[in-house]
C-alpha cells in the first residue's frame, strides 16, 4: 500500500473589483513538502471575469496568472522570487493581499501523487461543473 503524503494548496482567485469582494476561481497552487513538489495550474474563464467587470484588463490578468505558474516552476525570468526555495515560493504566493489576484486560505490534503492531486483540485474547484441537464 502506498503511503500518503500531506500537501498544501490554495485556490487562485481573480478579484476584478477588490472593493466589491466578488471573485472567480482561476487556478490552484499545490505544494507537497515531502516530495519537493510545487506546481500551479490556471484556467481563466474570461466570460465570467467580464461578467463581474466588463472593464477588466484580461491581458494583464492572464500575464499575472502565467507568472504564478512560472514562479512555481522556478523560472529565472521571474526574478528573485522564483529562485527562492520551493516552500518559500509557496508561502510568498499564498500570502494575503488586497489585489486583483489573490489566493484562498491554505488547505491541506493527502495524496500518493501530487500532480494527480493538482488535477483533482482543479477539476473540483476551478473548472466548470458538468451540466446535469444533459
Amino acid at each position: 500500500m502506498d503511503a500518503h503524503d500531506v500537501y498544501d494548496y490554495a485556490i487562485v482567485r481573480v478579484v476584478p473589483r477588490v472593493e466589491r469582494e466578488e471573485f472567480i476561481n482561476a487556478g490552484v497552487i499545490l505544494s507537497c513538502q515531502r516530495s519537493g513538489f510545487l506546481q500551479a495550474a490556471v484556467a481563466l474563464d474570461e466570460a465570467r471575469l467580464l461578467a463581474l467587470d466588463p472593464a477588466a484588463d484580461v491581458d494583464t490578468v492572464r500575464r499575472h496568472l502565467a507568472a504564478i505558474v512560472s514562479i512555481c516552476a522556478g523560472d529565472a525570468a521571474c526574478g528573485p522570487i522564483a529562485q527562492l526555495p520551493y516552500r518559500a515560493r509557496f508561502h510568498w504566493l499564498t500570502a494575503r493581499r488586497s489585489a486583483v489576484i489573490q489566493t484562498s486560505p491554505v488547505h491541506t490534503g493527502r495524496c500518493t501523487d501530487p500532480a494527480a492531486a493538482l488535477v483533482h483540485v482543479m477539476q473540483r474547484m476551478v473548472l466548470p461543473l458538468p451540466s446535469l441537464l444533459r
